[in-house]
Protein backbone atom coordinates (compact mmCIF):
# COMPACT_ATOMS: atom_id res chain seq x y z
CA UNK A 1 0.00 0.00 0.00
CA UNK A 2 1.26 3.47 -0.86
CA UNK A 3 1.87 5.78 2.06
CA UNK A 4 0.21 9.18 2.25
CA UNK A 5 3.64 10.85 2.27
CA UNK A 6 3.95 10.14 -1.45
CA UNK A 7 1.00 12.45 -2.10
CA UNK A 8 2.16 15.29 0.12
CA UNK A 9 1.10 18.74 -1.10
CA UNK A 10 4.72 19.89 -1.35
CA UNK A 11 5.61 17.01 -3.67
CA UNK A 12 2.53 17.52 -5.84
CA UNK A 13 3.14 21.27 -6.15
CA UNK A 14 6.83 20.71 -6.92
CA UNK A 15 6.06 18.18 -9.66
CA UNK A 16 3.40 20.44 -11.15
CA UNK A 17 5.81 23.39 -11.14
CA UNK A 18 8.53 21.31 -12.81
CA UNK A 19 6.14 20.17 -15.53
CA UNK A 20 4.91 23.73 -16.10
CA UNK A 21 8.34 25.31 -16.26
CA UNK A 22 9.78 22.49 -18.39
CA UNK A 23 7.09 23.05 -21.03
CA UNK A 24 7.63 26.81 -20.89
CA UNK A 25 11.38 26.34 -21.30
CA UNK A 26 10.83 24.06 -24.29
CA UNK A 27 8.44 26.62 -25.75
CA UNK A 28 10.99 29.40 -25.31
CA UNK A 29 13.66 27.36 -27.09
CA UNK A 30 11.37 26.34 -29.95
CA UNK A 31 9.60 29.68 -30.42
CA UNK A 32 12.26 31.06 -32.73
CA UNK A 33 12.47 27.88 -34.78
CA UNK A 34 8.78 27.35 -35.52
CA UNK A 35 6.64 29.29 -37.93
CA UNK A 36 2.91 29.73 -37.43
CA UNK A 37 2.29 27.84 -40.67
CA UNK A 38 4.13 24.69 -39.57
CA UNK A 39 2.27 21.39 -39.16
CA UNK A 40 3.39 21.12 -35.53
CA UNK A 41 1.76 24.44 -34.64
CA UNK A 42 -1.41 23.36 -36.45
CA UNK A 43 -1.44 20.11 -34.48
CA UNK A 44 -0.89 21.92 -31.16
CA UNK A 45 -3.71 24.32 -32.02
CA UNK A 46 -6.08 21.44 -32.78
CA UNK A 47 -5.17 19.61 -29.57
CA UNK A 48 -5.65 22.80 -27.55
CA UNK A 49 -9.10 23.42 -29.02
CA UNK A 50 -10.07 19.77 -28.47
CA UNK A 51 -9.01 19.89 -24.82
CA UNK A 52 -10.88 23.13 -24.24
CA UNK A 53 -14.01 21.79 -25.94
CA UNK A 54 -13.81 18.62 -23.87
CA UNK A 55 -13.55 20.56 -20.63
CA UNK A 56 -16.47 22.81 -21.53
CA UNK A 57 -18.67 19.85 -22.46
CA UNK A 58 -17.69 18.06 -19.26
CA UNK A 59 -18.64 21.13 -17.20
CA UNK A 60 -22.05 21.22 -18.87
CA UNK A 61 -22.87 17.49 -18.99
CA UNK A 62 -21.04 16.12 -15.93
CA UNK A 63 -20.30 18.99 -13.54
CA UNK A 64 -18.73 18.55 -10.14
CA UNK A 65 -18.92 20.63 -6.99
CA UNK A 66 -21.41 23.45 -6.72
CA UNK A 67 -22.15 23.44 -10.43
CA UNK A 68 -23.49 19.88 -10.09
CA UNK A 69 -26.23 21.21 -7.83
CA UNK A 70 -27.69 23.40 -10.57
CA UNK A 71 -30.44 22.05 -12.83
CA UNK A 72 -29.31 20.82 -16.23
CA UNK A 73 -31.41 23.31 -18.13
CA UNK A 74 -29.67 26.22 -16.34
CA UNK A 75 -26.30 25.06 -17.63
CA UNK A 76 -27.68 24.47 -21.13
CA UNK A 77 -29.37 27.90 -21.18
CA UNK A 78 -26.18 29.61 -20.04
CA UNK A 79 -24.09 27.77 -22.64
CA UNK A 80 -26.60 28.53 -25.41
CA UNK A 81 -26.79 32.21 -24.51
CA UNK A 82 -23.02 32.44 -24.38
CA UNK A 83 -22.76 30.80 -27.80
CA UNK A 84 -25.39 33.12 -29.29
CA UNK A 85 -23.67 36.23 -27.95
CA UNK A 86 -20.33 34.87 -29.15
CA UNK A 87 -21.68 34.49 -32.69
CA UNK A 88 -23.53 37.83 -32.72
CA UNK A 89 -20.53 39.76 -31.36
CA UNK A 90 -18.26 38.69 -34.24
CA UNK A 91 -16.76 35.83 -32.21
CA UNK A 92 -15.78 37.86 -29.16
CA UNK A 93 -14.93 35.23 -26.54
CA UNK A 94 -15.05 37.66 -23.64
CA UNK A 95 -18.60 38.77 -24.39
CA UNK A 96 -19.74 35.17 -24.86
CA UNK A 97 -18.29 34.09 -21.53
CA UNK A 98 -19.72 37.16 -19.83
CA UNK A 99 -23.19 36.49 -21.26
CA UNK A 100 -23.18 32.84 -20.26
CA UNK A 101 -21.95 33.70 -16.77
CA UNK A 102 -24.57 36.39 -16.31
CA UNK A 103 -27.36 34.07 -17.44
CA UNK A 104 -26.22 31.36 -15.02
CA UNK A 105 -25.90 33.89 -12.19
CA UNK A 106 -29.33 35.33 -13.00
CA UNK A 107 -30.96 31.90 -13.00
CA UNK A 108 -29.31 30.93 -9.72
CA UNK A 109 -30.20 34.28 -8.14
CA UNK A 110 -33.90 33.83 -8.94
CA UNK A 111 -34.02 30.42 -7.29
Amino acid sequence: MIENAVYSPVLVITLAALATYASRLLGAFLSGRLTTASPIVDWITCVTYALLAGLVVRMIWMPIGTLAQTPDWWRFAAAASGLIVFMISRKNVGLGVLAGSLVLMGLSWSA
